[in-house]
């Protein structure tokens, strides 16, 4: 089940809470657009998902566009998906503020690692049983409505 589509931060996609932090997710999905070369859709393509599991397999270089590639320094494109991985991280405390993001883009100071992103969960229903080590979890419904321009 996906939490968040496009730049929606989960918790305003399920609780309806808007704060500088659920920014904070939108630029970190943004930063990931940018370096990717492609655009997130949520549910149709989970560019965070991608970059979260590459991230986690040391394979962060697939995640980037070839002409990003071949004109920037791969230090400073690597430290920036770090950052986009902190920007979208699930829980809004764990977010980075902007001006830490900031000083992160422009320094060379050692980042935290990033926790997991607001991309999924997982739902546990009676007629399909999980190997997910969390034996209690509730599925709620929810409706998303993204306007378009004309």
């Amino acid at each position: 089940m996906m939490l968040c589509s496009g730049y929606m931060a989960p918790e305003c996609a399920i609780y309806g809470l808007f704060s500088v932090k659920s920014d904070v997710f939108s630029f970190g999905v943004l930063l990931l657009e940018i370096i990717s070369g492609k655009k997130n859709r949520g549910h149709q393509y989970n560019l965070i998902e991608l970059a979260w599991r590459l991230w986690n397999q040391e394979m962060a270089l697939e995640l980037i566009d070839t002409l990003v590639e071949d004109s920037c320094i791969l230090p400073e494109i690597f430290r920036c998906i770090h950052v986009g991985l902190l920007c979208v991280q699930q829980l809004p405390d764990d977010r980075p503020n902007m001006l830490s993001v900031v000083m992160m883009l422009s320094g060379e100071s050692a980042l935290p690692q990033p926790k997991q992103p607001g991309f999924l969960i997982e739902v546990h229903n009676e007629g399909h049983p999980s190997s997910s080590k969390n034996e209690s979890c509730s599925a709620n419904e929810m409706t998303v409505t993204l306007l378009e321009a004309r």
